[in-house]
């Protein structure tokens, strides 16, 4: 009997280690995915469209794509009370709007590797914040993940490799990036309080949309869907760069704290450094090579 009780407690305590493991795992997925997005920007980018235009098309077509899921899967997504709506003036307007433009115009008046350095003081925003409005506990095993994850991402964007390109208007806009892209864990933790993942995103892409509206270039936009050489990158930056990756990490965000949700996704710039050397032949230097530890390190230590 006794050996029967302790067979189920060991089952029930192999399916909780599950449970606490999978929001883990679809926040480093959509890191992964996220770090992906230079495949399509640089062919976008490379056939003659504008910055706007790719914000445009990221957001709008999130947009549509899951208010499609939710009317064929999920109508539940739809229904958020009114006064809730002003949260994803946040996350659709600041976090993912304003945070899309500060990086990219960031990336044109500094190198990406200031830029990708900027974009991730994302955590400390948020670890600092958390920390501030909720009494998340700064632990040792936070404050040295976090350590390890900038760090690493120093590394792996080369900032020592000494051909750098700084400009004072670049420098706070990368700084804006990174408190904008981190305040998406802080707005929405508020909307995850009264809605469903499915719904904060849905929301927030649905806002950030209507706000990208006034970029729009109709000439651009029909250009892009015009042939396959522009259209299937769009699709991929709208499918993979956008949809998925928020999805998962709204619903990871749920079940995580916030400042360990946005450490682990700073798994992106390994994926991205593994993107371009294996897709666009970039150079793999010792440098990106201890970035990679420092991050991968960092997410054990979360673990």
């Amino acid at each position: 009997m006794e050996m029967e009780q302790s067979t189920v407690e060991k089952a029930q305590a192999a399916r909780r280690g599950r449970r606490a493991l999978l929001p883990h795992l679809c926040v480093l997925l959509a890191g992964t995915l996220w770090g992906c997005i230079g495949l399509y920007n640089r062919r976008l980018l490379g056939a003659g469209l504008s910055v706007q235009t790719l914000v445009l098309v990221r957001n709008s077509g999130g947009a549509l794509v899951l208010g499609l899921l939710g009317a064929l899967l999920d109508r539940s997504v739809f229904r958020v009370r009114l006064r809730h709506l002003p949260i994803f003036l946040g996350t659709g307007l600041v976090s993912i709007l304003l945070f899309t433009l500060c990086y990219f115009s960031c990336q044109q008046l500094c190198s990406l590797a200031v830029a990708a350095v900027l974009l991730y003081t994302a955590p400390a925003f948020v670890v600092l914040l958390a920390a501030i409005l909720w009494k998340e506990k700064l632990t040792k095993r936070k404050l040295l993940a976090l350590l390890l994850a900038f760090l690493g991402c120093l590394l792996v964007t080369g900032l020592w490799s000494g051909d750098l390109q700084v400009t004072a208007w670049g420098a706070v806009l990368g700084v804006c990036s990174g408190l904008f892209y981190g305040l998406y864990s802080i707005f929405g933790h508020y909307a995850l309080a009264h809605d469903s993942p499915g719904a904060v995103t849905f929301y927030t892409f649905l806002f950030a949309a209507l706000g990208a509206l006034v970029l729009l270039r109709p000439a651009e936009v029909a250009a892009c869907f015009a042939s396959a050489e522009t259209a299937l990158p769009a699709l991929g930056l709208i499918l993979l760069g956008t949809v998925a990756p928020y999805l998962l990490y709204t619903w990871g965000l749920a079940g995580l704290e916030s400042g360990k949700a946005a450490i682990l996704a700073s798994i992106e710039p390994v994926v991205a450094a593994l993107v371009g050397v294996l897709a666009f032949g970039e150079p793999m230097d010792l440098g990106i090579v201890g970035g990679l530890v420092c991050i991968v390190a960092s997410v054990v230590i979360l673990r």
